[in-house]
């Protein structure tokens, strides 16, 4: 993607994050006619970098770089970062945090056009007022400042433009997307989803998700090669650079400054607003700022805080909330093996980029179930059982022997990943440490965070639920791992600057606006009231597009200056 050119010129609006966020923020305010510039922290990225149709054989170490645990020992433990596309992740060493010994979490960044957009599992799920309104049903915390009702006509828009495949269910709980049409099941999924139904009542769909089945927008229909975290040369996916930011550049008024190290929130001594972004050249270390007359940080959750503390303690944080209210899914991985064959073998494509989604069930005709609040959700599926990994390492022979021997598979194994809702704690936060910096000298973030008991009982309840639902399909060598997640695993943390209705209890109203300093707005997973139990990308593009109308509204009446 090129980039124009640098100027000295005052912004409309000053962008920080280029990811799913910060490229609808610029795409609406450009097109609205406003100024706009966005800083990224990372390189550019362009279609060259794509490395989905990259196979294994043709890498120098066959998928299994000593360079990704050398020099990301954190980003390594995601799935998606892998030997062909590490670079997209964050340099460990580069960009530190730190823990309490006894209070670990895995931080998943990504420095680079698009941020984590590009490597982002494309899950794109609705909230309900279950979600938006929980602790007026269950007593607990503070609801979002805002109904479904407010919400829905944005997750229209976007659904619309990103493209959102999957089915029509009618559930309450997981309201329903304007679609495209569904990725179809496997044969083994649907005796699964028909077991459950049968037996439970319990519904099992589809997974929606942000990849496009039918030409859009000028992106072709997903051709189902699987591994969508390395990039997507038929812009199938959503990702920011190639659909949102393209857009803005169309516009002739956005300009990208990539390798910008946002490090300050700048502010005019007699009013205290904000008035731009203090930020350092990646590569050279020369500090530069600009200006602007709204500032918006779309830098992801904890970098978008981060940003918050270095600028001043107390900046936009009358509350005491900035930096508190951490929180992620805790996850349970629950599998068993079906006792189901194929009726049609097939031995090719598709590689489906999708799994099937358990929608919530939990407390939904009450607000508490033996002594837990909230509930949780699963992302579950299986392959054809000739794609069976456990079940091909024990078929033995060569060539056509093994060929015929793999066919007669009679086994597939069925896995669940559950996301459990925790609760938003003020003990779960982050601050800067005063003893670590990172490469550029800018003081790093310590993190603490822990699961409180809800967390976990959600989570035993989740895996029992998810036993249950194998059994019901008649499952066997059913099992259920053990260890606890780490916080963060699931990339999915939000709260740290939550909206909310009194302005004493939270840092942003309805709008994403500071309830201090009225030209800033905060659109990321930062901004979220509670986590849920849905995946958060969808819910974080809808809230800023929410925003950017006030703003184009607010500003064009002469009041956010």
């Amino acid at each position: 993607m090129q980039v124009v050119a640098r100027n000295s010129e005052t912004f409309d609006a000053v962008i920080v994050g280029s990811g799913a966020t910060g490229g609808w923020a610029a795409k609406l305010l450009s097109e609205s006619g406003m100024r706009v510039c966005v800083l990224e922290a990372g390189p550019p990225v362009t279609e060259a970098d794509f490395t989905e149709h990259v196979q294994p054989y043709a890498l120098k170490y066959r998928g299994r770089s000593p360079e990704i645990a050398r020099n990301r020992p954190v980003q390594s433990l995601k799935y998606a970062c892998r030997e062909s596309n590490y670079k997209w992740f964050v340099d460990d060493i580069e960009n530190p945090y730190t823990t309490p010994d006894d209070k670990p979490f895995q931080w998943t960044r990504g420095r680079i056009l698009g941020g984590r957009s590009l490597t982002w599992a494309r899950q794109s799920y609705r909230l309900s007022d279950y979600e938006f309104k929980s602790a007026s049903r269950d007593g607990y915390g503070i609801d979002w400042p805002f109904s479904y009702e407010d919400i829905a006509p944005y997750y229209d828009r976007v659904e619309r433009y990103v493209g959102v495949s999957g089915s029509a269910d009618g559930l309450k709980q997981l309201p329903d997307s304007v679609f495209m049409p569904p990725m179809g099941m496997t044969c083994g999924e649907k005796f699964f989803v028909g077991k459950v139904k049968e037996k439970l009542d319990r519904d099992v769909i589809i997974g929606r998700a942000a990849i496009v089945t039918r030409q859009h927008n000028g992106r072709a229909a997903c051709h189902y090669c699987g591994p969508c975290e390395q990039g997507c040369i038929t812009y199938s996916y959503f990702s920011s650079p190639f659909t949102t930011l393209k857009d803005a550049l169309a516009t002739g008024r956005t300009e990208i400054r990539t390798d910008s190290v946002a490090y300050e929130i700048l502010t005019d001594k007699n009013s205290g607003l904000a008035s731009g972004i203090a930020y350092v050249d990646r590569r050279t270390r020369v500090p530069r700022e600009v200006r602007g007359k709204i500032v918006l940080l779309c830098a992801s959750t904890l970098e978008s805080t981060r940003l918050l503390m270095l600028t001043s303690k107390d900046f936009a944080n009358s509350s005491g909330a900035v930096g508190h209210y951490l929180a992620d899914h805790v996850t349970g991985y629950t599998s068993g093996v079906l006792p189901f064959q194929d009726k049609k073998r097939w031995t090719g494509a598709p590689n489906r980029p999708n799994g099937l989604y358990v929608p919530r069930f939990r407390n939904l005709d009450r607000a508490h179930t033996n002594g837990m609040i909230r509930g949780y959700a699963y992302q579950a599926g299986n392959g054809h059982s000739y794609g069976n990994a456990e079940a091909i390492g024990r078929v033995s022979g060569f060539g056509a022997q093994f060929k015929k021997a793999a066919r007669k598979i009679d086994e597939t194994r069925f896995r669940f990943s559950s996301s459990c809702e925790t609760l938003p704690r003020y003990d779960n936060y982050v601050e800067l440490d005063k003893n670590v910096t990172d490469a550029w000298g800018i003081p790093a973030l310590r993190i603490h965070a822990s699961w409180c008991d809800n967390d976990l009982k959600l989570r035993r309840d989740a895996i029992e639920s998810a036993e249950e639902m194998l059994h019901a399909a008649g499952a066997r060598d059913i099992s259920s791992e053990s260890v606890v997640t780490t916080p963060g695993g699931r990339t999915h943390e939000v709260g740290t600057a939550r909206m909310g209705e009194d302005p004493k209890r939270s840092v942003l109203n309805g709008y994403a606006q500071s309830h201090d300093v009225k030209n800033l707005f905060i659109t990321d997973g930062a901004a979220f009231t509670t986590v849920a139990s849905q995946n958060p990308t969808l819910t974080m593009m809808a809230v800023t597009m929410r925003a950017c109308d006030y703003i184009i509204d607010k500003q064009k009446r002469g009041e956010l200056a």
